[in-house]
């Protein structure tokens, strides 16, 4: 806890959708530890996944730390699902019109301008980190964005096409060339990203988001260090659920999990990420009340897995999401 007697929370985040459940913790951190600010005296990390990251044009694009920022800033484009709001395509269509960059991939010109700045002082010797940190300062975020290494693992997709970046997989065919696997050249030798280990060792509680588990946090805890430091913390570890009623909640999960032999079920993913009493990562599992049926098996075996209502439709529902969550990491 901090000096004021609110929590550590740490959450491991994906982008749009892991974006949407962190305003939502954000506000129900809001409501239940204000501050005299209007905002709360709970401390916020977010580990955000970076292994969709890429080059393009010259350019290093972040799209799920970007996505978070936006979101967190009231900036981004609720009607799309991506981007910056209010935005113009001027650049890409020179870009296009040039031969340069990838058609199917449009960048925005505002977003262009966080891709400039962050490329400029990549290329002056800042970190990933660093970076970050100077991007998310532009707007009172509420919370402490961090990456989940600063090293570059860029996810790639073998199929039988063959082997491509993930945002062509997921971008330009839309997920629908069968994937074989998933791979983060490197990853193997990065290290988490300073700031990552100590938040979660303090954290009264880690939330996994309801992020795609196998492109949006499975490379958070493929970074050496972070998965151990998931099974170590003292902190009660939830996770929230991204499939309902055999669904994905957003994009494309079902055509990840099927690459790595996980049913796109709430079972399936719990059983995935394990309870940490047998070895795996999790205290708690949240799943939908679609999927009540499921919830007394997991228990069965040993994951605790409460039903609440996921879908986060607007703010307040979002707020209860995440409250449920706190709930249960942190019960009065």
């Amino acid at each position: 806890m901090t000096a004021s007697g609110a929590p550590r929370i740490v959450v491991l985040a994906g982008g749009v959708g892991g974006s949407k459940f962190v305003v939502g913790v954000r506000e129900a951190a809001r409501r239940r530890w204000p501050d005299a600010a209007g905002g709360t005296r709970a401390e916020i990390t977010v580990i955000a996944n970076t292994g969709d990251d890429l080059w393009l044009s010259g350019l290093r694009l972040q799209p799920d730390v970007d996505s978070m920022i936006y979101a967190l800033a009231g900036v981004n484009d609720t009607e799309r699902g991506w981007g910056r709001t209010g935005e113009s395509e001027r650049v890409a269509a020179e870009l296009h019109g040039w031969g340069a960059g990838w058609p199917w991939f449009t960048l925005g010109d505002l977003d262009l301008g966080a891709h400039i700045a962050r490329t400029g002082w990549l290329r002056e010797g800042a970190s990933v980190t660093e970076v970050i940190a100077r991007l998310a300062s532009r707007w009172p975020l509420g919370v402490r964005l961090l990456p989940m290494t600063d090293a570059e693992v860029d996810t790639h997709v073998t199929t039988a096409q063959g082997r491509m970046h993930f945002q062509e997989w997921w971008t330009r065919h839309r997920a629908s060339l069968p994937a074989q696997s998933f791979d983060w050249p490197g990853i193997e030798h990065s290290t988490p990203a300073p700031g990552v280990l100590a938040a979660m060792a303090e954290a009264d509680a880690i939330l996994f988001a309801p992020s795609n588990p196998v492109v949006s946090v499975g490379p958070i805890l493929a970074v050496p260090g972070i998965a151990a430091a998931v099974r170590a913390a003292s902190g009660t570890v939830v996770g929230v659920s991204p499939i309902i009623a055999g669904a994905p909640v957003r994009g494309m999960a079902d055509a990840c999990l099927a690459a790595v032999g996980i049913p796109a079920m709430a079972d399936a993913v719990g059983r995935h990420y394990g309870a940490r009493a047998t070895g795996g990562l999790l205290d708690t599992w949240l799943i939908g009340e679609e999927d009540a049926a499921l919830a007394a098996v997991l228990e069965a075996e040993g994951l605790r897995t409460p039903v609440r209502p996921l879908w986060m439709r607007d703010l307040d529902t979002s707020a209860r999401l995440a409250a449920d969550a706190l709930d249960i990491a942190l019960p009065a």
